[in-house]
């Protein structure tokens, strides 16, 4: 967390910047641990100062904001950073702050209260590196149902865990990799290699319909209220979820089952063993 649905939300969010000029960027002192900030904070400085922010992108769970001298500010928020115009939770735990001339909002502000991400600037010729598909797996609202299943088919990970590498599908997490299996009613412990030809589509359709479905509702804030969308607001899908947080209830759908959780690769799963059984392969 932040996944997909929230990082897209923050992209949303921030827009109004574009055509803006970067006139500083400044780091607030403070008693956190420094975040992890590239290149040097003198060279960094030197490279953005004058330049016009063209656009926003993503890459997976990335805010990308695009330079006019086509260098990109990767925001990575990773467990609690928030990418923020408005006033923060906090002023602590303030790790960036961008000022721009000419734009609607004259600052965007990166927040992070656990201090897991991280603020770089690539060029060109490092983004191609970082953005390689060697290393960051297409968009999750990007793949079709034929290169998912080529991702995914010859493994014999849990259905669950694999969804969550970067490396194969890039953007769903925890809470929506829980979310998807259960519209699709695959168990969460099934091998990828042994889901079913006909499961495929089922799975590739629940994977747009969840993470579109969050994204309409600006992502998901959970119990500790740390994510918050660009105006410091709440998510709304956390009102909409399906079986994540929700073990010992009925499930919505069936209504015999009674959501279970299971750890896989030390993170929390939630599912029905009524919709989602756990069949040996054919």
């Amino acid at each position: 967390m932040p996944e997909l649905p929230e990082v897209e939300t923050m992209c949303r969010g921030i827009l109004a910047i574009v055509g803006g000029v970067v006139q500083r960027l400044d780091v607030p002192r403070g008693a956190c641990k420094p975040i992890r900030i590239q290149p040097q904070l003198r060279e960094l400085r030197r490279r953005i100062a004058g330049q016009e922010v063209t656009g926003i992108g993503r890459k997976g769970k990335r805010v990308l904001v695009q330079l006019a001298n086509r260098h990109v500010l990767v925001f990575e928020p990773r467990m609690t950073g928030l990418v923020l115009l408005s006033t923060p939770p906090d002023r602590a735990h303030v790790r960036v702050i961008l000022t721009l001339l000419g734009s609607p909002a004259p600052q965007l502000v990166y927040w992070d209260r656990r201090g897991l991400g991280s603020v770089r600037l690539l060029s060109p010729g490092e983004q191609a590196r970082e953005f390689s598909t060697d290393r960051l797996g297409p968009d999750a609202l990007d793949v079709d149902v034929d290169e998912l299943k080529d991702r995914f088919a010859g493994s014999r990970s849990p259905i669950k865990v694999a969804l969550m590498d970067q490396g194969r599908i890039a953007g769903i997490g925890n809470l929506y990799a829980s979310e998807i299996l259960f519209v699709a009613r695959i168990h969460p412990a099934t091998p990828c290699a042994a889901i079913r030809t006909t499961d495929w589509p089922r799975l590739h359709a629940a994977v747009r319909m969840v993470l579109e479905e969050a994204i309409s509702y600006e992502g998901s804030t959970l119990g500790d209220g740390t994510y918050r969308n660009a105006l410091n607001q709440q998510g709304r899908y956390q009102n909409h979820h399906r079986v994540y947080q929700k073990e010992g209830t009925r499930c919505p759908v069936c209504r015999r089952g009674t959501i279970r959780r299971i750890v896989q690769a030390q993170r929390s799963t939630f599912y029905c063993p009524s919709c989602q059984r756990n069949r040996p392969s054919r």
